[in-house]
């Protein structure tokens, strides 16, 4: 295509490993034409990341390496151009949306600055009217507080709030080109369609043109011109939105969409006789904020908020990013000190976390084995053979083959590297699983499996579960009851179908309709 502003032809990516070398990213070939959205879609592990990863020059390298094929964007080949060229390229001509902000931010700086940095090279701007305008993008994408935020560090930022630090830093320099990789999955759905919208009015406004790689498929057809289709590193099908959509050609592609429509869970046994295996209560948690010399200020997270879950129960925590959700189940766990209030867990006490990130959460220097039986060392377990064979289960548990046993976290995907969070989690067979966004880097059909494979082992074994979350969808599909949290608060909680289908407080009613609007 003349006109492309990116062009890429026969695209392969090679991934070196233990057994040898593979391809991951096969002949791949596709043109992005200026003001237009690229949807890609695919499992996970399929090469969608890898495939933009290629493009810009931020492979893994090694073990990853560019096989063949070229990108031309603005008429530049971007295969094998010059790191020193690539650098004046990213975060200028073209932003990049990560689908992990931990991983894409310096824990030990602020996050204002490292926006603002993004200004300083590439517009040439002093610091402090990069600062002054890095505050205007906070508000543009809707950070709360956001004078406060610039000046924090990462750690003290929920996931959503990161992720749309990453978001102002990407469009910072108002780019020809967005590759958005899962920029949505760690927010809430009030906070999703907003940034939707904003990229959309970018869209309008600059002209850009945006790869979004997605597994959601409301989100493709709310924001996409064409979409592409890819499975184990090669095309299955391309199109635009409704051609593909409403009329897929393949089986596989067939497959992801009917995936994406996730049904509600089925009525259980009551539980009302039994006593709580969790019982929190009257929880109230602050965090202390440097201020002036001498004085501190403090900023309560969780504010008098009490839960209870009982044994085979799933209760979904649901609110917007930064409103202390994260932060009440990291207490519960004793992962976080609690200022007042009381937490009891039935059993050995012992409750295990699947966390947002798992990137932030895996050693990068182990292998994937030991990473999921590295808890089971804790409890005396030494004989490695005894180990592995419970890592191959546990792989096999939630998706993975024994092919994943050897790996390192580069190695895997964002969907891969939750499954492997979830293994881990299991392993030493907790009194309560605390899920945090469990399933929201994951694709439709892989996101299906991990929560009917929660449901199995729930109903196998009672396992009672916390499972955190922004989306409505998956609160149908997996919980017993929601409770709803604000500012720090449980404002609403009861059975799912009472919640959702008659929410007694305005912001409930809120969170809803913006989940309903965004497919």
């Amino acid at each position: 295509m003349s006109d492309a502003l990116l062009q890429v032809r026969n695209l392969s990516v090679g991934m070196f490993d233990p057994d040898g070398g593979r391809r991951v990213v096969n002949d791949l070939s596709f043109d992005v034409v200026p003001g237009e959205v690229l949807a890609i879609i695919g499992e996970s592990g399929s090469g969608k990341s890898l495939s933009m990863q290629a493009i810009t020059g931020l492979l893994p390298s090694p073990p990853a390496c560019v096989a063949g094929g070229t990108a031309r964007f603005e008429g530049a080949e971007l295969i094998g151009m010059a790191e020193s060229a690539l650098r004046r390229i990213r975060g200028n001509r073209i932003g990049m949306i990560f689908q992990e902000p931990m991983a894409a931010l310096d824990p030990m700086r602020n996050v204002g600055d490292q926006v603002a940095e993004t200004l300083v090279i590439h517009r040439g701007l002093s610091w402090s009217a990069a600062r002054a305008e890095t505050l205007s993008l906070f508000r543009q994408v809707r950070i709360s507080d956001p004078d406060r935020r610039m000046r924090q560090r990462p750690s003290g930022l929920s996931g959503g709030m990161l992720q749309r630090a990453v978001i102002a830093a990407a469009i910072a320099c108002r780019p020809a080109l967005i590759i958005a990789d899962e920029p949505t999955t760690a927010l809430d759905a009030t906070t999703a369609s907003e940034v939707l919208d904003l990229l959309a009015e970018m869209r309008r406004q600059s002209g850009a043109a945006m790869i979004f790689i997605t597994h959601d498929i409301a989100i493709v057809r709310r924001i996409a011109d064409r979409v592409l289709v890819m499975r184990e590193g090669c095309e299955v099908e391309s199109g635009t939105v409704r051609e593909v959509l409403s009329t897929p050609q393949r089986d596989y592609t067939k497959a992801l969409i009917a995936a994406a429509r996730l049904g509600p869970r089925a009525k259980e046994a009551e539980t009302t006789a039994q006593s709580p295996v969790l019982q929190a209560e009257d929880l109230t948690i602050r965090f202390r904020l440097p201020s002036m010399p001498f004085r501190t200020r403090s900023f309560t997270a969780v504010d008098g908020a009490s839960l209870s879950i009982k044994r085979g129960e799933t209760l979904a925590l649901i609110g917007e990013s930064g409103s202390g959700k994260t932060t009440l189940a990291r207490a519960i766990a004793g992962l976080q000190r609690i200022d007042s209030g009381s937490i009891r867990i039935s059993g050995k006490g012992r409750a295990q976390f699947v966390f947002q990130n798992p990137q932030s959460a895996l050693n990068p220097s182990y292998r994937a084995w030991w990473s999921v039986t590295e808890p089971l060392l804790f409890e005396g377990q030494r004989d490695r053979a005894l180990l592995r064979h419970r890592a191959a289960e546990l792989l096999q548990q939630v998706g993975l083959g024994a092919e994943f046993l050897d790996r390192f976290p580069h190695e895997l995907s964002g969907g891969q590297r939750q499954r492997l969070g979830i293994a881990r989690a299991l392993s030493t067979e907790p009194d309560i699983l605390i899920a945090d966004e469990a399933v929201s880097a994951l694709d439709a059909e892989t996101r299906m499996k991990i929560l009917e494979l929660m449901r199995d082992i729930q109903k196998a074994s009672g396992l009672p579960i916390l499972f955190i979350t922004h989306d409505f969808s998956v609160v149908t599909t997996i919980a017993n009851r929601v409770a709803v949290m604000r500012s720090g608060r449980i404002i609403e909680e009861g059975p799912v179908n009472e919640v959702t289908e008659a929410p007694k407080e305005a912001y409930t009613r809120a969170l809803i309709s913006a989940a309903v609007a965004t497919v």
